[in-house]
């Protein structure tokens, strides 16, 4: 294939640019020259990609002063306003410059207005589940209350301004949730009724960075312990009496490891024993390829990277998608699923001791692993993109 412009538009938090960095790497390799639009505080993460890296400001939430906004429309609203605050400057940039394809992440939601800007094709590069046929009926319990909330009114009708000043007679929601051309970065089995997703979604499955398997900063212990992975993510880390418990429940047998964040500082947990290592970050790769289980918020990030190595999951969610994540881990049977105010040094021994003695859960976590690792992954999704472009 000819050398093409491909414009990508992510969004500022890391969660949401780790999954597609193998994709843009592979495509840069193959010859086209990809502009990638990411806030500049996240810039670094991009670079590596060979990608040529287009910055903004940004409003999002970082750093140890980060708050995300409780309220679901809310933390929405955060999106669409960077989404609308650089649009300009990117049809500035990209009039004289004209891509042959648009891509773009969940958060990037002028994507496909640039797409019918320079009449190409705007492809969504999924990190999470999809919307399926019923989906709107199916969820309608959960999505009412937010769409009739004050903020939900008010964020639907700053999206339907800002799609009708662009020529677009659409309804937010409906935009909104059912992109017209999807790949699917997350495993096939952490997708709700596929079987019922249509066909412009296609599953090309997770397509971790081969920078990142590489990455060999941490090594596992001399010990011959078994490896405890702790992590919430970049959003949801202020986890104190979490981490407190995980260090009581299991200093004494395991090899804890644990991701602090940037919410808690390593003195909060005071003196740690020789088998406790805290960090503000880890190699998460490079610790999971050696985990026995992994304690997680289940951001879908999280949770595709445990399924790639095989790991059992205790899931304490707290926002967002995580809920379903962790009844899906659950459902899969290599899981289990912890509420947040039930976390006790007890019941994180039981539910730890529980999903990483089990013959069953081992033996359907091969089974995923084997099935996950088939799905394709960054040559099948390069391939996929360049079919846009044919």
């Amino acid at each position: 294939m000819l050398r093409k412009h491909i414009v990508m538009v992510g969004c500022t938090a890391p969660s949401h640019i780790y999954p597609s960095l193998g994709v843009i790497s592979e495509l840069v390799h193959r010859g086209h020259r990809v502009s990638y639009v990411v806030g500049a505080p996240l810039a670094a993460l991009v670079a590596p990609t060979g990608a040529e890296v287009v910055e903004h400001p940004t409003i999002f939430p970082l750093g140890e002063a980060a708050v995300w906004p409780d309220e679901p429309a809310e933390a929405m609203r955060v999106f669409l306003d960077e989404a609308i605050a650089i649009h300009p400057a990117l049809t500035e940039r990209f009039d004289d410059d004209r891509p042959d394809l648009v891509l773009y992440d969940i958060g990037g939601l002028g994507a496909p207005l640039l797409g019918l800007r320079y009449g190409v094709p705007a492809v969504q590069l999924s990190p999470t589940l999809v919307a399926w046929e019923g989906y709107d009926e199916e969820m309608a319990s959960v999505m009412e209350p937010i769409k009739a909330s004050p903020s939900g009114v008010d964020y639907a009708t700053t999206l339907s301004k800002w799609l009708s000043s662009h020529g677009v007679a659409a309804d937010p929601w409906e935009w909104l949730g059912h992109p017209s051309r999807v790949l699917s970065l997350i495993p096939r089995a952490m997708q709700p009724n596929a079987d019922r997703v249509g066909q412009h979604v296609r599953f090309v499955g997770p397509c971790l960075d081969p920078a990142r398997l590489a990455d060999r900063s941490w090594t596992p212990p001399s010990s011959g312990r078994p490896v405890l992975l702790v992590s919430f993510g970049t959003a949801y880390n202020d986890q104190l009496p979490v981490y407190q418990a995980c260090i009581s429940a299991f200093a004494d047998d395991w090899h804890v490891v644990i991701s602090l964040g940037k919410h808690v500082s390593p003195d909060a947990l005071g003196p740690l024993p020789p088998s406790v290592e805290v960090y503000e970050s880890v190699p998460q790769l490079a610790v999971l390829e050696a985990a026995s289980a992994f304690i997680t918020h289940a951001g879908m990030g999280g949770a595709t990277e445990a399924l790639w190595f095989g790991v059992p999951t205790v899931a304490i969610p707290q926002a967002a998608d995580q809920f379903g994540n962790a009844a899906q881990l659950e459902a899969l049977g290599v899981g289990r699923h912890l509420p947040a105010d039930a976390v006790t040094v007890e019941s994180l021994r039981e539910a730890v001791g529980e999903v990483s003695s089990s013959a069953s859960v081992a033996a359907r976590l091969a089974e995923l692993k084997a099935e996950i690792r088939g799905h394709g992954g960054v040559a099948f999704a390069a391939d996929a993109v360049e079919s846009f472009m044919e």
